[in-house]
């Protein structure tokens, strides 16, 4: 039975000054160059596409010199009109997270965090219905759980990372219904203990093979019916489809180059700004 889709507000930015120059995740590889007018195309397919589903998607201006502003996600979490703040692990992106606060403070955001710990925001933090789900292990500290679960006020469980090419947890699972606390994640990117959490919070979950996961299938954005993930992800269409949702393949191999899809070009912003 088809599922009812939610509009949604997105935040994203155009990868006007894209590149791969350095390597900070085994996905990045400085040897490879980057067509960046395709690069472009691939990042206008899915704003468009978002638009086309009726969502509404808010444009942060590129600053030369972070290539890695494509990847929006990254910049802060966003719930109930509150903005978490990010603080990057690597010094090539730190100029990036007062970037995302001035937009935040210039569109009327008042409730803002600048966060002591770090955190690469939605990179790390997924949000359901019941928690916000943490990954720890590669890049946000697990101090950056503490100070999110205080500011926002919703329990947040700490999920550990094991695989380096599963860097942040939105490369690993993925909230297809935050009404619902649906989900689909990759069991190997995960420690054992970590494993069991997630089999004891979502024992429903579809569960990612590993040739999927591999294409980055679970960087994926959902409006609670479409679902939107990479196109080579051919693993989870049947199964999201007998859950009731709607998958839509789309192309972003140039910013894969970069170590991101879907999620990471897109942040959500849930909730109107408050104050």
């Amino acid at each position: 039975m088809p599922r009812d889709a939610s509009p949604r507000r997105y935040l994203m930015c155009p990868p006007e000054h894209f590149r791969v120059t350095y390597s900070i995740n085994p996905w990045m590889d400085p040897g490879k160059p980057v067509d960046l007018p395709l690069a472009l195309t691939q990042w206008e397919d899915l704003r468009d596409r978002y638009r086309s589903l009726g969502h509404t998607v808010e444009l942060l201006t590129p600053r030369p010199g972070l290539p890695d502003m494509v990847y929006a996600a990254n910049g802060a979490t966003v719930v109930d009109g509150r903005v978490l703040g990010a603080r990057f692990a690597y010094a090539e992106r730190a100029m990036e997270a007062e970037a995302h606060l001035e937009w935040f403070r210039a569109h009327g955001f008042t409730e803002i965090c600048e966060p002591a710990h770090i955190n690469e925001g939605e990179g790390d933090f997924a949000v359901t219905s019941s928690w916000i789900l943490a990954g720890r292990g590669f890049r946000s500290s697990p101090l950056s759980h503490d100070e999110a679960q205080e500011f926002f006020g919703r329990p947040v469980i700490g999920l550990d990372l094991v695989d380096p090419r599963y860097y942040h947890l939105d490369t690993a699972l993925a909230v297809l219904d935050d009404r619902t606390d649906d989900v689909m994640y990759y069991p190997g990117a995960f420690s054992p203990g970590s494993r069991a959490v997630l089999a004891r919070l979502f024992p429903d979950a579809i569960i990612a093979e590993e040739a999927d996961a591999a294409a980055l299938g679970l960087n994926a954005v959902s409006d609670g019916r479409h679902v939107l993930l990479p196109q080579t992800a051919l693993g989870l269409f049947a199964p999201l489809r007998a859950r009731g949702y709607e998958p839509v393949g789309m192309d972003l191999g140039e910013l894969l180059k970069g170590g991101g899809s879907v999620k990471c070009c897109t942040q959500e912003l849930r909730g109107e700004p408050r104050g």
